[in-house]
């Protein structure tokens, strides 16, 4: 399958790296800020070797000075060094650390994390869980075929012969304008009591199934009361699998008449207003119920297709759309005289969420016009099933065309592509009321071994796009056992609570016959369900012994992730399953493409690679090195891999046997020690069962403190690795305050706290009273400072984040900081690892300060240079300030530190916001290297609906007689025109719907979308560089320096004489990703199958795809 470049417009179309040649410093006019024609003007920068530039280093404005020699501006760096390395050594406590762990080195073992024992076992284990749902679903399949072989039809059954808990009733009854109100209940419904249920997060009910049924389904028809008559006998089977397999959550068997049951018994959770629950619409049930397919849907276009009827075409399609799965492929086109794709997509792509979603809004721009060609449609459809050279299902294949009516039967067409063998189904549906003989659409279906149906309204479109899935289910029932083979789905929301789960289906076969010795029924009765929650598979893998980098992830045959930590979808629609690639779920490059592929097909490997990785906050990216392990977990169709950094190799175990000394460090936990030792926020954890989470730290230690008197750390009932890690972090930091923090002053270096982090959970601030301003997350493994600082070497700083949309800080008591951290790393013969991260918060204001003396022309103990007027002197930042900028940025391109105090309340901010011509020259100098990714689990607020006022016409609208005719409130019509109620209520592009009717409808609530990231690294440049930023008149000079054993930058520039060259400015916020409009033409397309998204229409200015991903068949 192929994918093209995946981007989304930028602002501006990007800097260009080359200089030109400049003649001379002379007038010369600043360039249009508008740009040129082709796009926005570009400042043109230019770089001279340093003693070329030397002599014209001359400030424009300030005539006794000039610009800073390359040799100062260098001295000024190596001060700047020095005094952070100075703090930090004394403050930092890294090697007193290092001392306090051999020192207690009898304390704790280290432990060896070997990657390909842990990946299989923790494949066996998942193997192991998922094989207990896998028993459990044979049996209740088996179990349902036999209940419905066994089954006496009745003819004559009633309501009231039925006795079952109707899901939904509660809230029925609470609503005066339910169906069951306004006809008068008839059904012998239970009442049930319920308890409260953690695994489930639900009430429940053990004795008894619950039974849903679509709102549009009349509860009292013969086929829903015979369905609801054999399946009761269900009951038995679900509770004898939860007494063999105590941890089974929801068992569900979807009935292809739209009839759920489930237990255990809870009730419906209904939105507050319509329910449109289908379970046949559920992606469980959708790869459960059918083989991989490829379609094709032609929609006629032609002039008589107008008003009313395009509508109901369009709505179709979509609806028919949310009939496949992953395992399917579809490409949608309309016809008239001559046949052309609705989207950007020449060829069959894979049916998921997003392409689906491509298809959607595509459908809705087709306009009608000319005349219907049955022909140029058949043979676009035949075309596009024989194109063999992409990744297709090549299993069953289809062609669903939608139209008016037509004369044509196209006979020649299906002669040339079809006949004999008739390999593809074609479905004719005729849409919309109207007098055309249908006879030649009946002869298109039935001589192609599909199905002909009829779309009069809109009440008929759920009921009519999904039966086809009867039809392709007869060739698996005929296969018998070949056929009935347990899938597990993608992830997905579960629609009573659970959270983020995987399905494991069976098909269940209809197998009575017709009569003695007739061939079987051929029909599929339903799909039988059972769920498995993620949390209960991430409680197989390992947690904290990998370190806050290391972490266990499960790809399926499609590349999409059943675990991963990035697997952090922000909105869930309870009809579109999960799906995010492993490559987008991490930073995309060739090494993690051929891992994929190898998982994919099942393989096993092991690779060390140099990769990308972005910061928990999203603002940073850094260049690590990470060992990737990878093991299939048999019988299934999921693959296991193990990310680990070299440094987690080993890991830190707590052996505190002796009991005094557990007391000893416990109450260092305690707050009554906090005004001495420091403030100690512990890491959220599951350390025992019985422990109250909180998302209040201060709460949460007061609850593991009061559960702590009760049991001891070796209690069964408490995780006794993280408990005895937690208090042996905590006597080791408290040592570090005894050693290190207790004797010095931190006003003396203006400094606003000191702390360290653990693996173990600890996170001690000191003094006590700087907790009040700690922003961090107390878990550690959480927190962004940490996780970078293990990761890179050297001194981390990390300023207030702010976003710039957000009021600027507010230097009020100088409670503004900026954390400076590193990792501790320690070896013990020949293991090395990191423990712990240590580190200071600058007071920020006091270090701007400081900041500008160790940039400037004197020491501590000097007055500042003063330059008189016939004497000529280098600026500094602190003298010069109003002609002098001086910052510190960060490696993600963030303000630090600046001598321009109103620049100080910008700290934090992406520099190009602060002065978007200095970021750009950096940029264009490769000081910074830009990055840029898509988010697609992000969430969008919802269009508002277009006002379309008129309701559909040619729905039935019964006479004054029928509404007095009270044998007519029973009849299908009364039923019928209910549905094309609810159908119109539904789709609101029919009927105008006010938005707070509509709470919890798709239409109101945030919709996920795609979202485009950019984030700034550091680049190749390590040298000290100056260089012109050429704009005529308003050119400027700038000096730029890597500050060693930082991930700063040292900036020193002219300020600006004028605005006007600020022509382009880099962005670094997210910025939401529009799909492009199918009118643009399409963009070459690359190999890559399974693709989650085709962005096949590129916006203008697109970089250059990376090489195809591999995916599977």
């Amino acid at each position: 399958m192929a994918v093209p470049a995946r981007t989304c417009g930028a602002s501006w179309p990007g800097p260009v790296r080359t200089a030109r040649p400049w003649p001379g410093r002379g007038p010369r006019p600043c360039p249009d800020p508008r740009g040129p024609a082709s796009g926005p003007a570009r400042p043109l920068l230019l770089l001279l070797p340093p003693l070329l530039l030397l002599p014209l280093l001359t400030a424009p404005g300030a005539s006794a000075y000039s610009f800073p020699q390359q040799h100062t501006m260098q001295h000024w760096a190596r001060r700047l060094e020095q005094e952070i390395d100075g703090v930090m050594r004394i403050f930092g406590g890294v090697q007193q650390l290092r001392e306090i762990y051999k020192d207690n080195r009898n304390l704790f073992d280290v432990q060896e994390n070997e990657p390909q024992k842990l990946v299989e076992k923790v494949a066996g284990d998942i193997e192991s869980l998922l094989d207990r749902k896998v028993q459990a679903l044979k049996r209740l399949a088996d179990a349902a075929e036999n209940f419905q072989k066994a089954h006496r039809w009745q003819d004559n059954i009633k309501e009231e012969d039925i006795m079952y808990y109707d899901a939904k009733a509660d809230a029925e009854l609470d609503d005066p304008e339910s169906e069951d109100m306004e006809r008068g209940s008839k059904t012998s419904a239970l009442r049930l009591d319920f308890i409260e249920e953690p695994n489930f997060k639900n009430k429940v009910n053990y004795s008894y199934t619950a039974v849903q049924i679509p709102t549009d389904i009349y509860k009292g028809s013969t086929v829903i009361l015979n369905e609801l008559n054999w399946t009761e006998a269900l009951e038995n089977v679900f509770i004898e699998n939860r007494r063999q397999d105590p941890t089974l959550l929801w068992q569900v068997f979807g009935s292809a008449t739209g009839v759920t049951r489930y237990y255990p018994a809870t009730p419906w959770r209904a939105p507050k207003k319509i329910d449109l629950y289908d379970v046949r619409r559920r992606p469980w049930y959708i790869q459960g119920a059918s083989s991989p397919k490829d379609m094709v849907i032609i929609v006629d276009v032609s002039g008589s297709v107008s008003g009313l009827t395009l509508k109901l075409m369009k709505t179709s399609v979509c609806e028919m759309l949310d009939t496949l799965s992953d395992d399917d492929y579809v490409n949608v086109a309309s016809f008239n005289e001559k046949a052309q794709p609705v989207s950007c997509f020449t060829h069959l792509v894979q049916a998921n969420v997003r392409n689906k979603k491509v298809f959607k809004e595509a459908v809705q721009g087709m306009v009608a016009k000319g005349t219907t060609g049955y022909k140029a449609g058949f043979e676009y459809a035949f075309d596009q099933l024989q194109n063999s050279n992409i990744t297709r299902a090549n299993c069953n294949k289809m062609i669903m065309m939608f139209t008016d009516g037509g004369e044509d039967r196209v006979q020649d067409v299906f002669e040339k592509y079809n006949w004999p063998n008739r390999t593809v189904r074609v479905f004719t549906f005729s849409v919309g009321q109207h007098n055309y003989d249908v006879t030649p659409l009946q002869w298109m279906a039935c001589t192609n071994k599909g199905y002909y149906f009829e779309i009069p309204s809109i009440g008929a479109i759920r009921i009519n796009t999904q039966e086809y899935l009867d039809v392709l289910g007869r060739p698996m029932v005929l296969a018998g056992k070949d056929a009935k083979q347990v899938q597990w789905t993608n992830v997905y929301e579960d629609a009573l609570g659970l959270g983020l789960v995987v399905t494991g289906t069976l098909p269940v076969f209809n197998l009575t016959q017709d009569g003695p010795g007739e061939k079987k029924n051929q029909l599929i009765l339903g799909v039988m369900g059972i769920d498995v929650a993620l949390n209960d598979i991430k409680r197989l893998t390992p947690n904290y012994t990998l370190g806050a980098n290391g972490y266990v992830f499960a790809i399926d045959l499609n590349g999409y992730v059943l675990l991963h930590p990035n697997l952090k979808p922000q909105t869930t629609n309870f009809r579109e399953p999960v799906t995010l690639d492993f490559l987008d779920a991490e930073l995309e490059d060739e090494n993690k493409e051929e891992i994929r592929r190898s998982m994919i097909d099942g393989d096993k490997g092991h690779k060390q690679i140099r990769t990308l990785v972005k910061s928990l906050d999203e603002r940073y990216i850094d260049e690590v090195i990470r060992n990737y392990t990878w093991v299939p977990i048999r019988s299934t169709n999921y693959s296991l891999g193990l990310v680990l950094p070299p440094y987690s190799t080993y890991y830190l175990q707590a052996n505190l046997s002796d009991q005094i000394l557990q007391v000893k460090y416990f109450e260092f936990l305690l707050p009554s020690s906090f005004e001495s030792e420091g403030h100690v926020f512990i890491a959220p954890r599951e350390y025992c069962k019985d422990l109250n989470a909180s998302d209040n730290n201060t709460e949460f230690l007061k609850n593991f403190i009061e559960l702590m008197e009760k049991v001891t750390p070796d209690s069964k009932q408490c995780n006794n690795f993280l408990l005895h890690n937690l208090i042996l972090d905590t006597g080791i930091t408290q040592q570090l305050v005894e050693r290190v923090w207790r004797d010095q002053d931190l006003n003396t270096y203006s400094l606003l706290a000191v702390f360290a982090a653990t693996d173990g959970g600890i996170t001690r601030v000191f003094p006590n009273k700087a907790a009040e301003d700690w922003t961090e997350n107390p878990e550690p493994f959480n927190a962004s400072f940490y996780r970078r600082s293990l990761d890179n070497r050297g001194y981390i700083f990390k300023p207030p984040h702010q976003d710039s949309l957000l009021r600027p800080l507010e230097l009020e008591n100088d409670t503004v900081g900026v954390l400076v951290s590193t990792a501790v790393e320690l070896s013990l013969g020949r293991r090395t690892l990191r423990p712990a991260v240590v580190g200071v918060k600058l007071d920020l204001e006091a270090w701007a300060e400081k900041f500008k003396v160790l940039a400037s022309n004197r020491t501590h103990q000097d007055q500042p240079q003063k330059c008189g007027p016939s004497s000529h002197c280098e600026m500094d930042c602190e003298v010069n300030n109003e002609d002098l900028l001086c910052v510190l940025i960060d490696d993600g391109g963030f303000l630090v530190l600046s001598n321009q105090n109103h620049q100080w309340d910008q700290v934090g901010r992406f520099f190009s916001e602060v002065d978007a011509n200095l970021m750009l020259a950096l940029y264009n100098n490769s000081f910074y290297t830009r990055k840029e990714s898509y988010d697609y689990q992000a969430a969008c607020a919802p269009q508002p609906p277009g006002n379309l006022g008129a309701a559909p016409r040619g729905v039935f609208v019964p006479t004054i007689a029928d509404f007095l005719n009270l044998a007519w409130w029973t009849s299908a019509a009364a039923w019928s025109l209910f549905q094309q109620l609810l159908y119109g209520l539904i789709y609101h592009s029919w009927f105008q719907a006010d938005p707070a009717e509509a709470e919890g409808s798709p239409e109101t609530r945030e919709s996920s979308c795609v979202m485009k990231q950019t984030q700034y690294y550091f680049g190749s440049v390590n040298a000290s560089y100056n260089a012109i930023i050429d704009c005529g008149n308003c050119s400027r000079l700038f000096h730029a320096q890597r500050l060693t054993n930082t991930n700063l930058l040292f900036v020193v520039a002219e300020k600006p004489l004028c605005s006007q060259c600020e022509v382009g400015r880099l962005l670094q916020k997210e910025t939401h990703c529009i799909l492009p409009q199918p009118s643009l033409p399409p963009a070459p397309l690359l190999p890559r199958a399974s693709s989650p998204l085709h962005l096949c229409c590129p916006l203008l200015d697109s970089p250059p795809m990376p090489s195809g991903r591999p995916g599977a068949v």
